[in-house]
């Protein structure tokens, strides 16, 4: 199967309307200035029934502390550190919130057995982008 990798910016991929039959990202979704906007565009070159498959650090589950580093860290250094990283943002709604239906998620901690720290929640899988609209 031919595959094409295309370089360009979250926020204007260069790339027609439904150019695509599928979209990737992998721990990119926590660095973007704005997660609606790299959704929408990934929406946009993505032909109806298009996938994107993810592989994303996540806000915790769960509220707890862990949910509560996380809003600290990102109130203080880590963005400045790791490159605009943000580790509380809810990934996976906002896939949902930009039209794409979830085909699968696995969510699970990085490392498996190691230390927390706020980019130890992880998700892994693929939304639709439904024929015909909005899920």
């Amino acid at each position: 199967m031919p595959i094409r990798v295309v370089d360009g910016l979250a926020d204007a991929l260069p790339a027609g309307d439904g150019e695509f039959d599928a979209a990737v990202t992998a721990l990119v979704l926590c660095t973007v200035p704005d997660q609606q906007v790299a959704l929408a565009e990934i929406r946009r070159v993505l032909r109806p029934g298009g996938q994107v498959r993810f592989l994303e650090h996540v806000r915790a589950d769960q509220p707890g502390a862990l949910r509560r580093a996380q809003k600290i860290a990102d109130a203080t250094v880590w963005p400045l550190l790791l490159g605009g990283c943000r580790t509380s943002r809810d990934t996976v709604a906002a896939i949902t919130a930009a039209g794409f239906a979830l085909d699968c998620l696995d969510r699970f901690s990085f490392p498996p057995n190691g230390p927390a720290s706020p980019a130890s929640p992880h998700v892994r899988g693929a939304a639709t982008l439904p024929v015909g609209g909005t899920p």
